[in-house]
């Protein structure tokens, strides 16, 4: 199905389950541990062999010696996997790293070789008894220290000009200039990146934890060398994967070696310190923002320029691209800079692009607002704009800010703020109020689905879609239910396996919209094979109660299938509505912060997130992505930092002991709203994501409402103690 023109009036409009705020369907199977994941899958081959793998012990230069005999003779062990023995490999389209590393290294804990052994305790123990030697070379480990010699864009990512940015910014009447700095961060999901492998002669079959089926299995493929029609890829259940577990990585990859080698199913998961320094992680940044107004507040020039690094071939992060959409004005420039460093890839991460653009863009605004002396909601509005800034004639297809920001500081009740930083006191605490916009893009890629319909009218939608613990069983199953008149408990969802059609898969906050999209489409197949097959104008019947009816008769869907199950499969491409039309999701962040007046230690006391992201589909499932983007946006703000060692290029906290998170004691009052919405330039759903849009701005509001608070503007995250106390009032 091609949707190339708004989406009119269709059955989801009936809102009869789409909408609703059902339960997950699979909770049942979480909550009981029924729900297998990638390592748990002990039913499905006897005789199971275990990898434990051997990191790079240096972040660049070569192996000189690997010496892997005693291993050999452990206990147990059945062989130790090498690129010497490994045999020819090619490296994924989206890997900018060989996975199996040697002798050239090219980051620490690069996975160098894989102990297979009747346990994981053997296997875990004879990888302590691999010898290698190395010869370090050089790497440059330090964005800050990269920097000056960073000054041209990549040949993929020029700077972005329009109108005249040196001319408005020099007659400007209010100017900032401001650098800040977002640190490396970790996915850390709870489920460790983990993989078995089964061969059956030449062909492979992977159970593992990825969110994009099909990238996966094109990426072993041609990893492995081998035919993909040769793979199956099986990921129903992921708990957790914010990015990280996008693309193909070493679990994988070592489990399918390691089975082929032993002729065994093997299971490889990657202990927790592997997953920082070997997949991949959200990129550090160094941000240089300029902003000018006129003496009435609007925005007369805006310059952003963004410097992060990664490995040779590795892509930059994309945080200057709300940038170029969120405000008005009328002479802009965008930049990215990469830096080569030797760290580990630098790579997708919940949201990339925004929410570190954002942790530096709303402060920034936030900034420029208080020099202009206008309310930073008002000043937001103030320069909100209803098109793109650099194409006004390409409007936006839905754009709700001004909305979100006027409901939000309604229910919030922004006018209780003082302007007037460190004035507000609770006993020892120094009260805030912060705020910033929310801004996401709407991706769109195509979709895929396959629908039966058996004797008995019960429906089963499959497709490689898969669910990281967003809910997407549940909204596919009202997607269909919708469509056919069904039930819910006569729809049966099956995810995550490569012999289904593929989907636009789990990520960048496009998985919802296309997925059940895709949906849409299969399901408007089948309700015209329904018709046809019970003698009905497809055009004139309705689905509703099990039935297909018109306005003289109606007839079981149950019937259609007698003579055997009716089944169909359809895509939904999208056209070039895109193009035509700036598709985005918007939100209103506030937040109240508590601040120690004399130890520095923030408390987020309540937090409102506004959004505005076409149809919500389950606004039960819908409020559980954005609450837990808000906890993800709480912990940017306040702890997460991967710290660098810049002598030997590795993550230090590298495990769930060291690397900070937020837990419940940290988490305060949350409260969404969803604006009543939908956007038919979108999908036949009329619906956008917003699992992302929940995070971005969050940080920004937490560091304005410190500013709020204290008097303390903090251009560097995370915002710890350390970096208040020289703001805080003396006690003594």
């Amino acid at each position: 199905m091609k949707f190339d023109k708004p989406a009119g009036e269709n059955p989801i409009d009936r809102l009869t389950v789409v909408g609703r705020p059902h339960d997950r369907i699979d909770g049942p199977l979480k909550t009981t541990g029924t729900a297998h994941y990638a390592y748990e899958w002990h039913d499905k081959a006897d005789d199971v062999a275990y990898g434990y793998v051997v990191g790079s012990a240096i972040a660049k230069g070569r192996i000189t010696t690997l010496k892997v005999q005693a291993a050999q003779q452990a206990p147990g062990v059945l062989g130790v996997i090498t690129a010497d023995n490994a045999g020819p490999l090619d490296k994924g389209e989206r890997n900018t790293a060989m996975l199996l590393g040697g002798p050239v290294i090219e980051h620490y804990h690069q996975a160098i070789a894989l102990v297979v052994a009747d346990t994981f305790e053997q296997a875990r123990a004879a990888a302590g008894l691999v010898q290698v030697e190395y010869q370090r070379e050089p790497g440059e480990y330090s964005l800050a220290q990269a920097k000056p010699g960073v000054t041209t864009p990549p040949e993929d990512a020029p700077d972005k000009n329009v109108g005249d940015f040196d001319a408005a910014w020099s007659a400007a009447a209010v100017k900032l200039d401001a650098t800040y700095t977002t640190p490396d961060q970790s996915h850390l999901a709870m489920e460790p990146h983990a993989s078995m492998a089964v061969w059956e002669g030449d062909t492979l079959t992977l159970w593992t934890s990825n969110q994009m089926i099909d990238w996966c299995r094109t990426d072993l493929a041609k990893t492995l060398r081998i035919p993909k029609d040769k793979i199956r890829i099986i990921s129903p259940y992921i708990g957790g994967g914010f990015g990280g577990k996008l693309f193909l990585r070493s679990d994988a990859l070592l489990a399918a070696l390691a089975a082929r080698a032993v002729k065994r199913p093997v299971k490889v998961m990657l202990p927790r310190p592997l997953i920082a320094n070997n997949t991949t992680h959200r990129p550090a940044t160094l941000q240089h923002i300029r902003l000018g107004s006129d003496s009435h507040g609007k925005i007369t020039a805006i310059a952003h320029d963004s410097w992060s690094g990664n490995l040779p071939g590795g892509t930059p992060e994309t945080a200057v691209q709300q940038t170029e959409l969120l405000y008005a004005g009328a002479n802009r420039h965008t930049g990215l800079r990469l830096a080569t460093l030797s760290l580990p890839e630098g790579n997708a991460m919940r949201a990339p692009g925004e929410a570190p653009g954002l942790m530096a863009l709303e402060i920034a605004i936030d900034e420029l607002a208080e020099k202009a002396g206008i309310d930073p909601v008002e000043f937001r509005i103030l320069n909100d704009t209803q098109v793109d800034p650099a194409d006004p004639s390409r409007p936006f297809s839905r754009r709700q800010l001004i909305e979100c920001l006027r409901t939000g500081a309604d229910h919030f009740d922004w006018k209780q703020r003082n302007p007037v930083p460190a004035q507000v006191r609770d006993g020892r605490w120094l009260v805030g109020y912060g705020v910033a916009a929310g801004f996401r893009n709407n991706l769109l890629a195509p979709s895929g689905a396959r629908v039966h319909l058996d004797a008995n009218g019960n429906v089963t939608v499959e497709t490689d879609m898969t669910d990281i613990g967003t809910g997407s069983y549940t909204i596919i199953a009202q997607t269909a239910a919708e469509m056919l008149g069904v039930p819910m408990a006569n729809i049966e969802v099956k995810l995550g396996d490569s012999h289904f059609p593929v989907s636009a898969g789990s990520g960048g906050q496009w998985g919802a919209n296309t997925s059940t999209a895709g949906v849409y489409a299969a399901c408007v197949k089948l309700r015209d094979a329904i018709a046809k097959a019970l003698g009905f104008d497809p055009d004139q019947a309705t689905f509703a109660e099990g039935k297909i009816r018109d306005a003289t008769h109606s007839a079981p869907l149950a019937d259609a299938a007698k003579g055997g199950t009716l089944t169909v499969e359809e895509t939904i491409e999208f056209g070039d509505l895109d193009e035509q039309y700036q598709q985005s999701t918007f939100a209103g962040h506030f937040v109240e912060v508590g601040v120690d007046a004399a130890t520095g230690e923030v408390r987020v006391r309540r937090m409102l997130a506004v959004c505005a992201a076409g149809r919500i589909l389950n606004p039960k499932t819908a409020r559980s992505q954005v609450i837990g983007a808000m906890t993800m946006g709480l912990g940017g703000a306040l702890m997460e930092e991967l710290a660098v060692d810049n002598r030997l290029g590795y993550f230090v906290n590298h495990d769930m002991a060291g690397y900070e998170v937020p837990v419940h004691a940290d988490v305060p009052q949350q409260e969404v709203i969803f604006l009543d919405d939908t956007d038919p330039i979108s999908s036949p759903m009329k619906a956008k994501g917003v699992g992302e849009l929940g995070l971005c701005g969050v940080s920004a509001a937490i560091a304005n409402a410190i500013y709020n608070a204290t008097g303390a503007r903090v251009r560097d995250y995370p915002m710890t103690l350390d970096k208040l106390l020289h703001a805080l009032p003396d006690v003594g």
